[in-house]
């Protein structure tokens, strides 16, 4: 059969765009190594938005069964990873488990335990083999209680004491987790903050709550050596060291490329991943081809939802076809308790630039519905230009994430502060923060 295209990956990028393509009457084959769904949905981000709901009711006193969290974690992914099978069943879509590799621009091979390899070909690949977890290079990396978050979302029970490497995104929700699960939780963290790509008053508010529920903070510390006892680090110029029963190793991740034979497309490969052109993520290469790069792969922003509209571009440009899609406005969340969020550039970033802008604050407190839901913690901060447009938002607070997403379609349509406060919001709701900024 003739493909119009070749997808490598199943992840988010991988399927949604899969998925796209077909609608626009493309024949798509898509090629998974391991699992349908990828990271994300197997050991990402739906198992641990899973742990981080249970844990949220145990923070509240919920007596919780460890054994029942964890079947529930993987009822939720069994069920949203068959729904990504019969997703990849619809018509113009052939999906094939192996593993892939380049033969050259327009050519892969593919290679199961079960058959021999296959050739397959299309006019135009789409790279989306997501990324895989960092470990440091240190002595006692590879010691049975030290883990990754696939390891640590597998785990039968919790555990007494953890340490985290790492207070990033991932750090910090599973800091939180176990916290509320009940571990004695240590995060050890190389930076002088928590979260360094988020609003600097947003993660130290986040950091100061998580302390007082008890979550250790070694800041500016540097990660020495692991034993069977617990980790050893450096910090201000001493050495400590802090007991753990399981370590957790969140320092971030790097992308999936090897075995993928880039070398005969040509492909250009940085530390960051495969490089691509920003606008159409056309991978570079020194041959003349038509390969895309999505995705954690690229490592220009490393979120699912980035992948599927890197893949939902990629497919465009294939096409001919324009699109709104503005990749500079980018939400995130942390999904810690309370939730973090944000969109456009924080505080520091716009004074880093020189460039000129107003802020306004929000709290909780003063919010009628965070009163009835006993989560008056929280902190919204909006950032506006001279003009008085939006250009970022910043949120610490329950439902966070769902608050910055009002916003990031604000500034799709480049909104004003007063269009925002003009915006009838239904009360009482938490977004009357917004409103009331």
């Amino acid at each position: 059969m003739n493909y119009d295209l070749i997808i490598i990956g199943s992840g988010p990028g991988g399927y949604r765009t899969a998925e796209y393509a077909a609608r626009q009457g493309m024949q798509v084959l898509i090629v998974e190594a391991d699992q349908a769904g990828g990271t994300c949905l197997n050991c990402g981000c739906i198992p641990t938005k899973a742990f981080c709901h249970d844990a949220e009711l145990a923070a509240q006193g919920l007596p919780l069964d460890f054994a029942s969290v964890v079947e529930r974690k993987n009822a939720i992914v069994e069920q949203l990873r068959t729904g990504v099978e019969t997703l990849m069943q619809s018509p113009g879509i052939t999906m094939i488990y192996g593993k892939a590799s380049f033969k050259d621009t327009c050519t892969i091979e593919v290679a199961t335990p079960s058959s021999p390899t296959t050739l397959y070909t299309a006019p135009n690949i789409i790279i989306a083999t997501g990324s895989h977890a960092k470990m440091l290079p240190i002595e006692g990396i590879n010691l049975p209680h030290v883990m990754t978050s696939t390891e640590l979302l597998n785990i039968n029970h919790v555990p007494a004491r953890l340490c985290i490497i790492g207070a990033g995104v991932i750090g910090m929700e599973f800091a939180c987790v176990f916290a509320s699960f009940g571990s004695e939780v240590t995060v050890v963290e190389f930076l002088k903050e928590c979260l360094p790509t988020m609003d600097s008053d947003i993660a130290k508010r986040l950091r100061k709550q998580m302390e007082k529920r008890g979550v250790k903070f070694y800041l500016q510390a540097g990660v020495k050596s692991i034993t069977e006892q617990g980790v050893t680090f450096e910090r201000k110029g001493k050495e400590e060291t802090v007991e753990a029963d399981a370590v957790l190793v969140a320092t971030g991740r790097a992308a999936n490329v090897e075995g993928l034979n880039l070398e005969a497309a040509g492909i250009e490969v940085s530390r960051q991943g495969i490089v691509v052109d920003p606008e159409t993520f056309l991978a570079h290469s020194s041959l003349n081809t038509h390969i895309y790069a999505i995705g954690d792969v690229n490592g220009r922003q490393m979120l699912a939802h980035a992948a599927t509209f890197q893949g939902y571009r990629a497919v465009n440009h294939i096409l001919g076809k324009t699109d709104g899609i503005r990749f500079g406005i980018m939400p995130a969340a942390v999904f810690t308790n309370p939730e973090a969020a944000s969109v456009g550039p924080t505080e520091d970033q716009l004074k880093n630039e020189g460039k000129e802008f107003s802020t306004h604050k929000g709290y909780y407190r003063a919010n009628g519905k965070a009163l009835t839901m006993n989560a008056t913690e929280g902190l919204v901060k909006l950032l506006t230009d001279n003009e008085e447009r939006i250009i970022g938002c910043h949120i610490l607070g329950a439902h966070a994430a769902d608050l910055v997403q009002e916003i990031a379609a604000l500034m799709n349509r480049d909104a004003t502060l007063t269009q925002l406060r003009e915006t009838i919001h239904i009360h009482p709701t938490l977004s009357e923060i917004l409103q009331d900024l």
